[in-house]
């Protein structure tokens, strides 16, 4: 053999470039997969390689848009909140009467404006956080206590949908999943009769079991078939919709001596035990909360499979290359995302309903999306928009009473935070905030120029 055979044709010989290529290969698997879940924000929605554009030094538009960081969050929702201001001013009947002699006197139309805002906000304030109007400390903090109780499951929900985002499945199935896990708890705290402590485990197990059941068909056919997990996660939560109503007509399901689709009420053995007595709603249920919140941030940056997880996300193809499997990958994360969205359940159904019904998850599958993009898909991030959003439901309720505001605006709110976390460029250029790597990027290039530089 000659030795132009032996060598590539740019003069390296053949062994040496496929081993430094594989090594090169290696160690961008290594900086994407740490990048994931280190300092760096991690990608919020998944990206296929497909997406992917050379030109764009290897990122899609809609990575960069979706992917920013915890002040482009703040921000958002603070002009979601002024632009919800305007809106309440805009709906007043008092403005618009002031409205009607702006010209003659504009002042009246601005007092009238603030007055409407900052009403509302602050009776949300005191229905979501704390009401200093209330005649005992007790009651002061019960609307943080509501707000917790409601953000529990949308933590619980939050994390197995930002968990997928990392791994780079877009799950929106968290509703299903939710019902799902709400069901098989449900029917181990009403069907079986057991001692303290042993019967609520076994419900928490069950409805995370039946979660993990759901969000696992949609992993195995997308790690199998490679069906689209959007698709089917939508189909999942149809299905699971009609089939608690289905169950909730069925003997075994259905209350005894009722015709209205309930189950019967859960046994209060397998009940979560009030966390701040029995004057609050506030129950153990957050504690299992924030305890799937530390696990999920231990899975993702300090074990071996949320390493592999972070890998198929940044660069399935790469993840491949190095030996990671992706279906496994795809599998595992739709088990844990599922489980946690049927964790979800359980606290509704044996911690705030306490029955089974077809209304038991609300939205709180959709909302969970939600939640996920505003804590960009981080654990800690997630737990704190989970609480946020809890805030907005308790403290709705009293806004519209108090002020006659419409509880919409808090769906009108929502929807903004989303819209404005969808679009980080616009964030940046109102508040005139440097794209990420600005200040990387001139760095560099003054280093480049430097004397001497090659």
């Amino acid at each position: 053999m000659s030795p132009e055979d032996k060598n590539s044709s740019d003069g390296q010989p053949a062994g040496r470039k496929n081993k430094e290529e594989a090594a090169a290969e290696e160690a961008r698997l290594l900086t994407a997969a740490e990048t994931a879940g280190g300092s760096m924000p991690p990608p919020a929605v998944p990206v296929s390689g497909s997406e992917l554009r050379p030109e764009d030094g290897g990122e899609s538009m809609l990575h960069r848009i979706v992917t920013g960081n915890a002040l482009v969050s703040v921000l958002a929702v603070l002009m979601a909140l002024v632009v919800g201001g305007l809106l309440i001013a805009v709906t007043d009947e008092e403005v618009a009467k002031a409205a009607a002699y702006f010209f003659n006197r504009p002042g009246d139309f601005f007092a009238a404006a603030w007055s409407a805002a900052s009403g509302a906000y602050i009776a949300l304030f005191q229905g979501a956080v704390f009401n200093f109007e209330a005649e005992s400390f007790s009651r002061m903090i019960y609307p943080l206590t509501q707000t917790l109780t409601v953000a529990t499951p949308l933590i619980c929900a939050g994390l197995g949908v930002a968990l997928a985002f990392r791994a780079g499945l877009f799950n929106i199935g968290a509703q299903g999943q939710i019902l799902i896990g709400a069901t098989l708890a449900a029917w181990v705290g009403f069907s079986w009769h057991l001692p303290v402590g042993v019967h609520l485990l076994l419900v928490i197990i069950a409805g995370a079991l039946g979660g993990a059941l759901w969000g696992g068909i949609a992993g195995i056919l997308k790690a199998k078939t490679g069906a689209h997990e959007v698709i089917v996660t939508i189909m999942l939560n149809y299905i699971a919709i009609q089939l608690v109503l289905f169950l909730l007509t069925t003997p075994s399901f259905q209350r005894p001596g009722s015709t209205n689709p309930i189950s019967p009420q859960i046994d209060s053995t397998a009940l979560f035990p009030p966390l701040l007595g029995d004057g609050f709603r506030l129950h153990w249920g957050f504690v299992m909360a924030i305890a799937a919140t530390v696990f999920i941030a231990w899975l993702l940056n300090r074990s071996t499979v949320g390493f592999e997880l972070r890998a198929v996300g940044a660069n399935p193809a790469a993840a491949r290359n190095a030996g990671i499997s992706t279906a496994k990958g795809y599998i595992t994360v739709m088990l844990i995302a599922g489980a946690l969205a049927g964790l979800a359940g359980v606290s509704q159904v044996a911690g705030t309903e306490k029955v089974l019904t077809s209304g038991v998850a609300a939205s709180f599958g959709f909302d969970a999306i939600t939640v996920a993009l505003l804590g960009r898909s981080t654990p800690w991030g997630t737990f704190a928009a989970g609480i946020l959003f809890g805030a907005f439901r308790a403290g709705g309720v009293t806004m519209q009473t108090s002020t006659g505001t419409s509880i919409d605006i808090v769906l009108v709110v929502q929807s903004l935070i989303v819209l404005f976390i969808a679009a980080p460029p616009l964030v940046r250029s109102i508040f005139r905030i440097p794209p990420p790597g600005a200040f990387k990027t001139s760095g560099q290039r003054t280093t480049s120029n430097a004397p001497g530089a090659a």
